[in-house]
Order: structure tokens, then C-alpha cells, then sequence
């Protein structure tokens, strides 16, 4: 079956002016994965917010935290199977399937995290995503006291809150450009 040929559903620019660093980071990209993600490719109709955005990507799902980058993958998840994001269930599903080496894993996440059998903690913290998902007004200091309950520091807490938001944040940008995930995604770790 074909697939879409577009990356989003504006027009990018055939040849953007993205700068040497972020030149440099596509190269890395290509090289790690085989291709530059469709996410990255459209912010290059804004060479500041492409650079922006992959920084604080970079340092929110890489960068140290008590989550783990699992972790931090199954509320990227969570929070787009609650929002029904195409790209993001495809591109962080497959992140799943890499990480954990479970491919079952990664698609009981994608479509409802519910049935998978998780430790109390990760329930925990991917109960609270999704509520501060689908009713963000309904979040309550109790839900926080559930999170240091299962063990989540200040910190955690916080990074779970963090992750769960940009992925909400992501989402909307992937509806509202109707942005397709690149082919590759859905063939590996399978």
C-alpha cells in the first residue's frame, strides 16, 4: 500500500537555511536512523524553533532524570494514544519496542496501556499522564501524593509532568499539520 508524500501539510521550504549545527545533527540523524524524522524536517520552516525544539527534546528524553528513557517513552505514549497522535504513537511506539526488546510491549502502550502488565509504579505514573491528558483540571494533589507514594521524587514528578506535557504540545502540532511518520518506523523492532 503507498504511502502518504508528505511530511506535514504545509509547504516547506525545498532548500532551508537550518544552519551548520542543525545541518550537522540531520547528518547524525541519517546516520543513527537512516533518516531525518518527519518532526524535524518541519520545523525547518523555522530554523530558530527547529534548533529549539531538538534541544529541549534532547534534554528532556536523553538527558538525566530519575525516569528512565522507557519511562519516558511510555508517557510520550500514553499521552498520544489518549490524544489519538498518528506520528507520535508510531515514532515513540517503535522507541518502546527498541527499548524494552518487546514488541508486544510497545503496542499494548500504543493502544491502551491498561492491559499491560506493569509494576505499580510505572501504572502509577502512566495513570497520571493520562489523566493530565484527557482532564488536566481534575489533577489534584492527591495524584501527586499517589506518584511519591510508588517511590517519584519532586524531580520525578516533575519530569513526568514535563514529558506529559510536551508530548500534548507535539501532538497538536502533528494533528493540526496533519505530519506523517516517516515509513521506517513501522518496521523495526518488530
Amino acid at each position: 500500500m503507498p504511502q502518504p508524500d508528505h511530511v506535514i501539510r504545509l509547504e516547506l521550504p525545498e532548500n532551508p537555511d537550518i544552519g551548520p549545527e542543525m545541518r550537522a545533527f540531520f547528518e547524525k540523524c541519517e546516520e543513527k536512523l537512516g533518516m531525518v524524522p518527519n518532526v524535524l524536517r518541519a520545523y525547518t520552516m523555522h530554523p530558530e524553533k527547529l534548533k529549539a525544539f531538538s534541544a529541549y527534546y534532547n534534554t528532556l528524553m536523553l538527558g538525566p532524570s530519575g525516569l528512565s528513557k522507557l519511562e519516558r517513552e511510555m508517557i510520550a505514549v500514553t499521552v498520544s494514544s489518549a490524544n489519538r497522535c498518528y506520528y507520535c504513537l508510531v515514532a515513540h511506539g517503535q522507541a518502546i519496542r527498541q527499548l524494552a526488546e518487546d514488541p508486544e510491549l510497545g503496542e499494548m502502550i500504543a493502544f491502551n496501556y491498561r492491559v499491560a502488565e506493569l509494576p505499580a509504579r510505572q501504572r502509577r505514573m502512566l495513570d497520571f499522564a493520562w489523566k493530565l491528558t484527557v482532564s488536566p483540571h481534575e489533577v489534584a494533589e492527591a495524584d501527586r501524593q499517589g506518584l511519591r507514594d510508588e517511590g517519584f521524587s519532586e524531580a520525578d514528578i516533575f519530569d513526568i509532568i514535563d514529558v506529559a506535557a510536551f508530548f500534548n504540545y507535539t501532538n497538536r502540532m502533528a494533528h493540526g499539520t496533519d505530519m506523517i511518520p516517516n515509513a521506517a518506523y513501522h518496521r523495526r523492532d518488530r
